[in-house]
């Protein structure tokens, strides 16, 4: 058994044929398939059931599997160590929450290109539940998401606290109004797609403010929640970064939380057990360094509100 097989024998359960295996590999069905028979034989048992749609995995494969990607990936760590010389070079793939990636994450990625140009920043924007299971999977370097992470594979890098508010249209003064509206189907809770922290924080607000017939409405972007808020469709939850400038320009009202919701600690994870490359590691010390500084504010309209 050896690595080479290995791969083909990934190849093949990932695209469900053998052509397709075939396919990715650049090579051939019959090479394809002389792998596959041969790691058969050295086993001892068949990894797959051949049929006209395809094949599909033996017990023996099922077993196999996990074995076959831990080898894959300890190859691609031994390659990146071996290649990785101390200079920051090469793609890096970063994940963030949305909000992180529009009001934390550009002064990082300005400083980062100036000082490290040889490295390519890959950025993806997706809830936290979904970033989490992305550097679990080796999709992801590391991400932004919002914390506490506890989690046995991953380890946390604690970036900067959030202030989060509840906003509303100018219209919602106070918590009395937001309650009254909440017994209207006319009220709807913006929000990002399931999987955002945000959201439960929200949920949990709103079930403690007797609020429990929820309507929800996922959008896909701030700004998108921002401006159906100012509209007056719903209300949201969000760091007060982020809404600023909309609440400085009279287009949304913040309105205070109880201590226990307000604080959400932004943190960015990588694998505990992952070599941490030059360039993940440079990159993780700038955005460190950039939210140890104090960030500039804006004043804003604030209503405090108490859960009743």
């Amino acid at each position: 058994m050896n690595s080479v097989d290995l791969k083909f024998f990934q190849a093949v359960v990932r695209a469900n044929s053998i052509g397709g295996a075939a396919g990715v590999l650049h090579t051939v069905q019959s090479n394809v398939t002389a792998r596959i028979k041969s790691l058969e034989e050295e086993i001892g048992a068949p990894l797959f059931h051949r049929s006209r749609r395809g094949v599909t995995l033996t017990a023996t494969g099922i077993q196999l599997v996990p074995y076959a990607e831990r080898v894959g990936e300890l190859l691609d760590e031994a390659k990146r160590v071996v290649t990785d010389h101390g200079t920051p070079s090469g793609l890096l793939r970063i994940g963030s929450m949305e909000t992180t990636a529009a009001l934390r994450l550009p002064p990082i990625l300005i400083r980062y290109a100036e000082e490290y140009p040889e490295v390519d920043v890959l950025v993806e924007a997706s809830p936290t539940e979904q970033l989490v299971s992305e550097v679990v999977a080796r999709k992801l370097d590391g991400a932004f998401v919002s914390g506490p992470i506890a989690h046995p594979e991953l380890q946390s890098l604690s970036i900067i606290e959030e202030e989060l508010v509840v906003i509303s249209s100018p219209r919602v003064h106070e918590l009395t109004d937001l309650k009254a509206l909440a017994a209207s189907p006319a009220l709807k809770v913006l929000a990002f797609r399931s999987g955002c922290s945000y959201r439960r924080r929200m949920d949990t607000f709103l079930a403690a403010c007797g609020v429990t017939n929820v309507r929800w409405m996922e959008l896909g972007t701030m700004d998108g929640i921002i401006g159906c808020v100012a509209a007056g469709v719903g209300v949201a939850m969000l760091p007060r970064g982020v809404v600023q400038a909309a609440a400085a320009d009279g287009r949304v009202i913040t309105h205070q939380l109880p201590d226990n919701l307000r604080s959400a600690p932004t943190v960015f994870v990588t694998r505990s057990d992952e070599y941490l490359s030059a360039a993940l590691q440079t990159f993780m010390a700038v955005a460190s360094e950039v939210h140890s500084r104090p960030q500039p504010t804006r004043p804003e309209p604030v209503r405090q509100l108490q859960q009743a």
